[in-house]
């Protein structure tokens, strides 16, 4: 069994969407980012935490892969050209979709007042765009993002897509749109958001 500590408006969701895309049973620790059962397990404070075999893993895309790994599903195996591809996609997203929507998280309510620069936005935003056009030209011809099945990297740009709309950083190209759509109808999005 697994349990996920963090609330379903953050990070922790993409775990959540992961273990339902899975279909492997989880408990769930809405616990908002440096409360108590968070520094129990991370020191920073920050979420989500996967509680598996009594051990704490933090990190959303390293919680990810290693459940794709373990259960081989949503991933390619390792050492192939394939999953090559997934993992620099991986990277790519981390760099240029989430780093961006942290950043800029981070200048509107997570730094002391006195330490935010809300004028970095306006920059974020015009990254964003320009990120956005360059996974366009990376993406497979299939549903997913690497042609015809799903992995990991797949949950990570839907859920920094969402974030990026609550944070209304536009989403400029239809084809990403028209991804989003098809993310957000899966069940297992469903199950996870409905938790």
């Amino acid at each position: 069994m697994y349990k996920v500590i963090g609330t379903a408006k953050s990070r922790a969701a993409r775990v959540m969407w992961m273990l339902e895309e899975l279909g492997l049973p989880y408990d769930h620790d809405a616990a908002s980012p440096r409360t108590d059962p968070v520094l129990a397990h991370n020191p920073v404070g920050k979420i989500p935490v996967l509680l598996v075999d009594g051990e704490a893993i933090t990190d959303s895309a390293a919680i990810m892969q290693f459940l794709a790994d373990r259960h081989g599903a949503l991933t390619y195996p390792a050492g192939s050209i394939e999953r090559l591809r997934q993992d620099s996609l991986l990277h790519f997203l981390l760099d240029e979709f989430d780093a961006i929507l942290w950043t800029a998280a981070r200048h509107s309510f997570i730094l002391p007042e006195e330490r935010r620069v809300p004028q970095v936005k306006d920059s974020l935003k015009w990254e964003f765009e320009r990120s956005q056009k360059t996974l366009v030209a990376r993406m497979g011809k299939g549903p997913f993002l690497l042609g015809e099945t799903m992995t990991v990297p797949d949950i990570l740009l839907a859920h920094c897509l969402i974030w990026a709309q609550g944070a209304k950083f536009p989403i400029t190209k239809p084809v990403l749109e028209e991804y989003l759509a098809r993310m957000r109808a899966r069940p297992a999005y469903q199950r996870a958001m409905a938790r």
